[in-house]
């Protein structure tokens, strides 16, 4: 089976021979994508971020304290922030400290030897207007959005782009803090919604707010997000008895749509219960899911899914794969994510066909679960049309570089056709439950994801 499913990864993932459609790289891609000296020399902890938003001028105001643990003696590190963003000052220890700026890399220059094994922390201070996102979620940014009323909404979306477009953070995929603080300050007259559990808000005498929530789990970057708008809350809970498991779904959306989407999100229970009984417990249950209406279509954003389909089936009102089932495909999809790229996450955007493969696999098995194993062969079938065959699924590695999109039905497809070789549905759905349990807030790459499928 082992030499089978390694053609199979071949075969369906692409040769990596094939020319890549982009064959130059720039120093900007290596110091975004390569885990150089200055990023390998220490692992973080935790963000405490504080970002305040002024909406009139579309710019924002940020602080963001790194607590590390150093990996080996050394006096320089890097941090990255987009350098349209102005850095006030770095803090270490009351003292300020040097930096210096390579495009979106900061090196940050300690005034003494970090030493190897100790626990750190530094503050930087940054200002400034961030990447606007001219088509999110697809390129990064914000989204200065107005709804129906004229109130402002305002959301933050930067997979592609990277989370230091907007706040300073070592800004790859292997490093994840263990938890994160996120507060958020606002006009008083609005909401702002992030990652994690909502901790509460302070109202300040200029007329503004500050929202803070706390992410209790690991985190990727591109995870982290802001939601701002007048918005009107509603929750409820789901119970999953056989595990003995409560999780908190909780909606934010604009107050016009508040009885569209109390009867529209009726799907996420069923869901939730097809995604226990296949993947396992929800991995953040202590941080709850919640789903917020953002102005783009929709993101994965940890215990924060991005919602912004406008209450229709399918892919904005479009059937995506050409199957015919009536579901919300951002809702289906997105929160497919929780477990496979938010809980399970490569440690490289090359090998985002995992993130996306698994998940759109996830999708077939969501028809499976409500329809049947005829229903699932249908949808399964209409993921065909839609391969492009134009390069690999797997980008280059240490470049920031992702591969063809391709990586959504090929990815699906390659998991059908190893259920398929297995021949025993009951292993592979106890395969799929194993490798979450293996990979959970771990680092790791495709060979070894392939590797555990080959000797499990």
């Amino acid at each position: 089976m082992r030499i089978l499913l390694t053609l199979l990864y071949v075969a369906l993932l692409g040769n990596v021979l094939i020319a890549q459609n982009k064959s130059t790289f720039s120093h900007a891609d290596t110091l975004r994508g390569h885990l150089s000296k200055e990023r390998k020399c220490y692992d973080v902890i935790e963000y405490d971020l504080s970002v305040k938003v002024d909406i009139s001028e579309q710019a924002i105001q940020g602080k963001n304290t790194i607590t590390f643990i150093a990996n080996n003696n050394f006096s320089v590190l890097q941090i990255d922030l987009s350098n349209n963003l102005k850095i006030d000052n770095i803090i270490y220890n009351n003292n300020e400290l040097a930096f210096t700026r390579d495009h979106g890399a900061v090196f940050v220059k300690f005034n003494t030897t970090i030493l190897k094994g100790s626990t750190q922390k530094f503050t930087i201070t940054y200002s400034g207007k961030p990447l606007v996102a001219e088509n999110p979620p697809w390129d990064g940014g914000f989204s200065w959005n107005a709804d129906k009323d004229n109130n402002p909404w305002v959301g933050v979306s930067c997979q592609h782009t990277g989370a230091s477009c907007w706040w300073p953070c070592k800004d790859h995929q292997s490093d994840e803090p263990q938890e994160m603080n996120i507060r958020i300050t606002v006009p008083d007259s609005l909401f702002a919604v992030s990652n994690g559990k909502y901790k509460g808000n302070v109202k300040h005498p200029n007329g503004t707010r500050t929202y803070h929530w706390h992410v209790s789990y690991p985190i990727n970057n591109y995870n982290v997000t802001l939601n701002i708008a007048k918005y009107e809350h509603f929750n409820e809970d789901y119970i999953n008895h056989e595990l003995m498991d409560t999780l908190s779904l909780d909606y934010y959306v604009l107050p016009y749509n508040t009885i569209k989407a109390k009867k529209h999100f009726t799907q996420v229970k069923p869901m939730m219960e097809c995604y226990y009984q296949l993947f396992g417990k929800y991995p953040f249950v202590n941080d709850g899911y919640k789903l917020v209406e953002t102005p783009y279509l929709g993101m994965e954003h940890q215990s924060c899914i991005s919602y912004g389909n406008h209450y229709k089936e399918g892919y904005n009102g479009q059937d995506i794969w050409g199957a015919g089932f009536n579901f919300d495909y951002i809702i289906i999809h997105e929160s497919a994510h929780e477990w496979w790229g938010n809980a399970v996450t490569t440690n490289d955007i090359a090998d985002m066909w995992v993130h996306e493969g698994f998940t759109t696999y996830a999708e077939a098995l969501y028809v499976e679960c409500l329809y049947g194993k005829e229903a699932y062969l249908k949808y399964i079938s209409g993921l065909k049309s839609k391969i492009r065959n134009d390069r690999p699924i797997i980008g280059k590695y240490n470049l920031n570089h992702m591969g063809s999109s391709d990586m959504y039905p090929k990815g699906a497809l390659l998991l059908h056709t190893i259920r398929g070789i297995m021949e025993n549905d009951s292993l592979f759905m106890a395969l799929l439950k194993k490798i979450q349990l293996k990979f959970r807030f771990k680092s790791f790459n495709s060979s070894e994801l392939e590797n555990y499928i080959n000797t499990n």
